[in-house]
């Protein structure tokens, strides 16, 4: 057995894949480079360690579940106020993620609200963090569900231990008592350890009406607000004022004339 095989055959046994993978991009760069010894097995540990670190962070951003847009290099100011280029740049910086801080962005639909939450999930992942997104339907259906079903109770138990959840579209819809204590227990569980980005476009004044209880709607906004920066969002609609059609508008526009 020649030394490539070798290397090989021990890099299957120890499940060092990249190092696998990697052997002859390495090799030959290592003839052109000509590294020391200690450099080149450096080099060699690297790879392994890079191709490992590249593969869990697609796995977490597939986790994540975010929505298509959610580059926050492409957020347009324009069509949005209440939130500034700079204010932008410092929660993207997640400094207030160390701190378990929660965000709770409001405003009317297409002023960005699910587009900045999925880009501050993006870029928790980024830097390694356990973040996920999910609107406020998936997460009750997930409550109602973990006392039946394993793969329920294992995303709950994933979400609780999370560093970072945004739920999207909290208090679009009415909820009975009994699905809103289940989610008071969660934010109670998650309180001062997970921070929680929420998108709404009611105000807090008005979710006692929608979980029916003003117990409840009392108790989960001390814990939400308790470190929480409110960002309220105004604006046009992002989609309806860049809507898609199945026309072509030149066309449209010539038979008008």
């Amino acid at each position: 057995m020649n030394d490539k095989h070798t290397i090989i055959d021990c890099a299957t046994q120890l499940k060092l894949h990249y190092v696998k993978v990697d052997l002859d991009r390495t090799v030959c760069q290592a003839q052109i480079d000509k590294p020391t010894y200690m450099s080149f097995l450096a080099q060699v540990l690297r790879n392994e360690v890079n191709g490992r670190m590249e593969r869990e962070q697609k796995r977490r951003l597939a986790l994540a579940h975010l929505p298509s847009q959610h580059d926050l290099d492409n957020f347009d100011f324009n069509y949005s106020s209440g939130i500034s280029k700079q204010e932008m740049k410092e929660l993207r910086e997640l400094n207030w993620l160390d701190q378990a801080y929660n965000i709770i962005l409001m405003g009317p639909s297409g002023t960005g609200k699910t587009f900045i939450a999925g880009g501050l999930v993006y870029e928790a992942v980024k830097s390694g963090k356990k973040a996920y997104m999910m609107t406020m339907e998936e997460l009750v259906t997930v409550i109602k569900m973990k006392s039946i079903s394993p793969t329920a109770m294992g995303n709950y138990n994933r979400i609780a231990k999370a560093d970072l959840v945004a739920i999207d579209d909290i208090m679009l819809f009415p909820m009975n008592k009994e699905d809103a204590a289940g989610f008071f227990n969660l934010i109670n569980t998650m309180h001062e350890r997970t921070s929680i980005i929420i998108t709404t476009n009611k105000a807090p004044t008005e979710w006692a009406q929608t979980l029916d209880d003003e117990v409840i709607a009392s108790a989960l906004l001390d814990r939400l607000l308790y470190k929480c920066e409110v960002i309220n969002l105004k604006g046009n609609s992002y989609r309806m004022e860049n809507r898609q059609t199945i026309f072509d508008k030149k066309n449209s526009n010539n038979k008008e004339k």
